[in-house]
This record gives C-alpha cells, structure tokens and sequence, in this order.
C-alpha cells in the first residue's frame, strides 16, 4: 500500500512546543489520531495569534480548512512535549497548504507531518475569498525566520 508523502517546506515560520494531555491518549495507550489533529489546530492558533490574527480575522477573511493528511512516524505517551513548526507550500489565489513537522520534544524525532488545506473565507457572503495581499506579502513571498511562541 502506497503512503501519503507530505514534503517539508523550505523554510518554517512559526514553531511552539505542545503538552501530551491524557485526553490526548488512546485505549492502546498513546497519541490517539484525532488528538494529534487537535494538536495541530492548537499550533495554528498559536501562529496566527503571534501576529495579531484570529481563524476569523485574518486580513479581513476567515480561514476555513479544506483538506487534512497526517503521516504519522513514532508513538507519543502521555506526558511528553511534542515541538510542532509549521511553513507555507503550494499557495494559490485563495490559500495554501500549512505544513506541520511534530518532532519528540527531547529527542527531536520526527513524530508526524501533516498539512492542512486553507483557503480564505468571507463568513458574512459564506463564500470562498482571495487571499489578502497584506498576507502574501508578509508570509509567502518573503518566508523570514522561525517566530517562536
């Protein structure tokens, strides 16, 4: 059977580390799948926050999330920390792919990637928005250093 391949970005703009709660944990005893989604919706906030904006206020428009893949390479317990950074790829007229890379906190394997499929969203018109340039600008013609949080 064929794997998912996510390639990493060329460069991440944003990383945050993440606590593994015991809500995130499954019946066999780690990271359950849904959680590591959840994880990742997190470390979006996180970035989106950093900068001022809100999944309902980015420039003006909302996001919405089109598609998800997740590839998951190792088991995470509970208690662990997971460093999740994030970069752009394949952005197009009404959004991007958002990349994530979750690594083990202490040792720094590769956990998972993941992408998500964003587009801009005008909830007032319920309809698909054009990425504000303001935003192209600042995040996808000039991808600069990691911003921490």
């Amino acid at each position: 059977m064929a794997r998912i391949e996510i390639p990493l970005p060329e460069a991440f703009v944003f990383e945050t580390l993440l606590d593994i709660r015991i809500g995130d944990i499954n019946y066999g005893g780690h990271l359950a799948n849904d959680a590591l989604l959840r994880l990742a919706h997190e470390a979006r906030l996180r970035f989106f926050k950093t900068h001022g904006y809100s999944e309902l206020d980015v420039e003006g428009h909302g996001i919405i999330m089109t598609d998800a893949a997740i590839v998951y390479k190792a088991e995470v317990f509970h208690g662990e920390t997971l460093h999740f950074q994030l970069g752009f790829a394949d952005p197009n007229k009404y959004g991007f792919d958002l990349i994530y890379q979750a690594s083990h906190g202490k040792t720094g394997h590769e956990v998972a990637r993941l992408k998500t499929g964003i587009v801009f969203f005008d909830y007032d018109k319920r309809k698909i928005a054009p990425m504000p340039g303001v935003f192209v600008t600042r995040f996808l013609r000039e991808q600069q250093g990691v911003v921490a949080s």
